[in-house]
């Protein structure tokens, strides 16, 4: 077994153990690795220093902010949920009525949906406001 220090999209650093550096590349191309905090699949391996054995006791570090953290996500999440409930869901038209909506084609609404990082980027370049929400629990199971 080897264990990876993983990054998410989002900087939360995490440990995993894999069988393989095969294993964990096969795993995440399956969407099965994700971020214990916030659900991101879009997860990488972090810089990782080799565990040398000294022969001294290992002191305990204990994360000073993780329930922070847990509170963080978890407040996050609430506002996702209600941004959801008040908005209109548009799928993968997304970035197409965004522009609809700027350029007045169409009434002005909240909505939300799916779209590639790459089209987010354009949207925010030609001066259209989006939040990037992020992923809850139930909707990666």
């Amino acid at each position: 077994m080897i264990r990876f220090n993983l990054r998410c999209e989002l900087a939360h650093e995490f440990e995993a153990w894999f069988r393989s550096g095969e294993d964990f590349e096969n795993q995440r191309g399956k969407g099965l690795v994700t971020c214990p905090q916030c659900n991101s699949h879009a997860v990488e391996k972090a810089l990782m220093a080799p565990s040398v054995s000294t022969g001294r006791k290992r002191e305990t570090v204990a994360f000073a902010n993780e329930e922070k953290q847990k509170q963080l996500v978890k407040e996050m999440q609430e506002l996702a949920r209600k941004m959801r409930e008040n908005s209109d869901y548009v799928g993968t038209r997304f970035a197409e009525e965004a522009r609809k909506m700027h350029f007045g084609e169409i009434e002005n609404r909240s909505i939300y949906g799916e779209t590639s990082f790459e089209e987010a980027k354009n949207l925010i370049d030609d001066g259209i406001g989006i939040v990037p929400l992020p992923p809850l629990p139930e909707e990666q199971n």
